[in-house]
């Protein structure tokens, strides 16, 4: 068992654990939970490489978070997850500047935005929440696979419990688009991403976590109205009553739980909350994760699927 919980901070459980010579790789690092995992690590001496779509909001948090941590040692790169062009070349640039990367946070994503697609023509939640993270882990595998940690931390959320994957329809191109069916989708899928990089890449020492943070207030629910906002607070304090928002340093304690616990070590494919490994549970919605979420045939056929559409290889 943890000895964190929903309360603890990134600062809590990073304490006493040194980063010094492990390179930590975070997307969505310019904002939010991204930047503050980016501050949390780099104040214990890791290397932190913030990947975000604009240079100039980068350079904003390498500069507040130096502010906090003087001698943070911080790189930036631009990438896109909405554009598998973007994503080759800022992989491309990491593998020349970069010998290694220890850990891997896929943190960025979007929620609940209006019908959209991306520069390959995905829709945009799917395509950016899970196929940018998938191709983007592909192309950077190499470097983990040089790295020690080699851990690998997906930002999912309880919003998987909206909805599974549509293997048949993945982009909505005959179901009516829904925003949060949609969410609900792509948070599935990055924990059966998380399953099906535990089961091909166990053998060489790496392993991968799907996190939810919490429910916190930050600007991934930039694309909501007013509505939206009502409808899913509503939906969350009458099947939690309960409910409370976290700071954002309580959001993202998880994901550096995630990233460096020792109770982990050898062990992955799993689905994190509040500091700890959730049970598997398909009643609950205030808690544990969804069994189509963790299903190894499922993981298998999202693999096939992000394959085929990203055109992605991994090394094998």
């Amino acid at each position: 068992m943890s000895e964190f919980g929903w309360s603890s901070t990134t600062d809590e459980v990073l304490a006493g654990i040194d980063l010094s010579g492990m390179s930590v790789f975070i997307t969505g690092a310019n904002s939010g939970l991204g930047q503050e995992t980016a501050r949390a690590m780099a104040a214990t001496g890791a290397h932190v490489i913030m990947a975000g779509r604009d240079q100039a909001r980068l350079d904003e948090a390498v500069a507040a978070i130096r502010q906090s941590v003087p001698q943070a040692r911080l790189d930036t790169i631009t990438l896109d997850l909405a554009s598998l062009e973007s994503i080759r070349a800022a992989t491309s640039r990491a593998r020349q500047r970069f010998e290694k990367i220890d850990l891997l946070i896929n943190n960025a994503g979007v929620m609940a935005c209006p019908f959209e697609h991306t520069a390959d023509g995905f829709e945009r939640q799917f395509g950016t929440n899970h196929l940018g993270h998938f191709a983007l882990t592909a192309e950077l595998m190499p470097l983990i696979e040089k790295g020690t940690a080699k851990r690998i931390v997906n930002l999912s959320s309880r919003g998987h419990q909206f909805a599974p994957v549509d293997f048949d329809d993945p982009n909505f191109e005959r179901r009516p688009y829904d925003p949060w069916i949609s969410y609900g989708q792509s948070k599935t899928a990055n924990v059966l991403f998380t399953v099906g990089l535990e089961q091909r890449f166990v053998v060489l020492g790496i392993h991968a976590y799907a996190v939810h943070p919490g429910g916190i207030q930050t600007n991934l629910g930039r694309h909501m109205t007013e509505e939206m906002v009502a409808a899913l607070m509503q939906r969350v304090t009458s099947s939690d009553s309960g409910f409370q928002w976290k700071t954002i340093p309580q959001g993202a304690a998880t994901s550096c739980w995630a990233a460096t616990a020792r109770e982990l070590e050898g062990r992955g494919g799993v689905y994190c909350e509040d500091c700890h490994v959730a049970e598997v549970d398909d009643v609950s919605s205030t808690g544990g994760v969804r069994s189509y979420a963790v299903n190894p045939s499922y993981a298998d056929q999202l693999w096939k699927l992000s394959e085929e559409l990203t055109g992605a290889k991994f090394p094998s």
